[in-house]
């Protein structure tokens, strides 16, 4: 064998990364994750109720001037779509009072929405049930109200 033979040889035996390097490598990786992972998902809950709150102002803003011109809020039945499509039996209707389309919520589920109220007759209700889905719940899962989001 040549010198150069040998030498190259060394140098590609030597070369590369080794099991040990590797999984102190993946075990950093996975205690970073570990450590920051669920603060990043808390945030990003934290951000979803936030959109919702703000989704929830902006029908209810809405929902006056679609009042100031009508005289009425929708009906239950009519719900939240009246903001951008006219109702066959609605006079004074200057819409579409939203720009786009009704969003869902951020969990990608309907806003629910009431008129009269349940909680306050004279005004009209828009209810997210949260992260679960369900009625009532706790933190990312409580429900996200009109009435008490003022």
């Amino acid at each position: 064998m040549t010198k150069t033979t040998k030498r190259n040889r060394r140098r590609s035996s030597r070369a590369g990364v080794t099991l040990i390097e590797m999984l102190v490598v993946v075990t950093i990786i996975g205690l970073f994750v570990a450590l920051v992972g669920p603060g990043l998902w808390k945030k990003v809950d934290e951000s979803k109720t936030t959109l919702t709150r703000s989704q929830i102002d902006n029908f209810m803003t809405a929902l006056g001037t679609y009042k100031l011109d009508t005289g009425t809020f929708p009906t239950t039945e009519q719900g939240l779509a009246a903001l951008r499509i006219k109702p066959a039996d609605v006079n004074q209707w200057n819409g579409p009072y939203l720009p786009k389309d009704v969003p869902k919520d951020p969990w990608a589920r309907d806003y629910i929405y009431r008129y009269p109220g349940e909680h306050q007759a004279d005004e009209p209700e828009i209810t997210s049930l949260g992260a679960d889905g369900q009625p009532g719940g706790e933190g990312t899962n409580a429900d996200i109200v009109s009435w008490k989001n003022k």
